[in-house]
């Protein structure tokens, strides 16, 4: 789980994305050909935005590994797996407790653990990510993202492109 002290934004869920891989992914999944990635319809990496496709486009070019996108419908984001199995044992971590800095909240979240064997890290990236981005023109012209057959507005796949 990565906090961070600037804004939501399609790079900052780029950049999550290539820190939990570069941090622990290639290490547990040597010999993955691709990532799955289960996200919610909206926000900043919302399924109607290109510039979430032109950012997760560049993440795969620069790891060299196929992203592949499962994006939930709207209003359906509470059957995501990660909602249940993570984000209310972090809830109850961090209950009562006062939020007086981010290092705070990275100390609480980094105790989560359940009796299954689950155990959350936690990292702060400082970054400054700037709003209201758009898509270049030339990538919404010769979008190389790969939709799937069925529901592809929520189904697509960012496969490395070499130069």
């Amino acid at each position: 789980m990565t906090l961070g002290t600037s804004h939501d934004t399609s790079e900052f869920s780029c950049d999550c994305l290539k820190s939990w891989w570069e941090t622990y992914g290639k290490q547990q999944y040597r010999t993955a050909s691709s990532i799955l990635i289960l996200a919610d319809g909206g926000g900043s990496n919302s399924s109607r935005h290109y510039i979430f496709k032109e950012d997760l486009q560049k993440l795969a070019n620069e790891l060299g590994i196929e992203m592949r996108i499962a994006h939930y419908p709207p209003y359906t984001s509470k059957y995501n797996p990660i909602e249940h199995k993570m984000f209310c044992h972090v809830t109850r971590v961090c209950a009562g407790a006062v939020f007086t800095s981010i290092e705070v909240a990275k100390g609480l979240i980094n105790t989560t653990t359940t009796s299954k064997g689950l155990k959350v890290f936690a990292s702060i990236t400082d970054k400054s990510y700037q709003t209201a981005r758009k898509a270049s023109e030339d990538f919404k012209k010769n979008m190389p993202i790969l939709f799937d057959e069925d529901l592809a507005k929520w189904n697509y796949r960012a496969v490395p492109q070499t130069s």
